[in-house]
């Protein structure tokens, strides 16, 4: 007799954004919590800017127009801060 696990979904559901925290929670119900810091771009952005976002790329993605800045849930999930020199 097999076990039935739920499929995971990857997509964005939600995103909140603290003084030095990024939190996003998947459709499948995981959260994902990482510091603000790996992403200087976000990091340096006025919390007005860093509001405006949208979602990007069929749910996967995560776009800020104001700040030209896109992050993506798989990247999240690797745990992969921006690139060094990343501004």
């Amino acid at each position: 007799m097999g076990i039935l696990a739920p499929s995971a979904d990857e997509r964005l559901a939600d995103l909140q954004i603290t003084e030095d925290t990024l939190s996003v929670r998947l459709m499948d119900g995981r959260s994902i919590s990482v510091p603000l810091e790996w992403y200087p771009r976000l990091a340096h952005a006025s919390a007005e800017a860093r509001a405006v976002w949208e979602i990007a790329g069929g749910g996967y993605g995560i776009h800020w127009p104001e700040i030209n800045e896109d992050l993506s849930t798989e990247g999240l999930l690797r745990g992969a801060p921006a690139p060094r020199g990343a501004t």
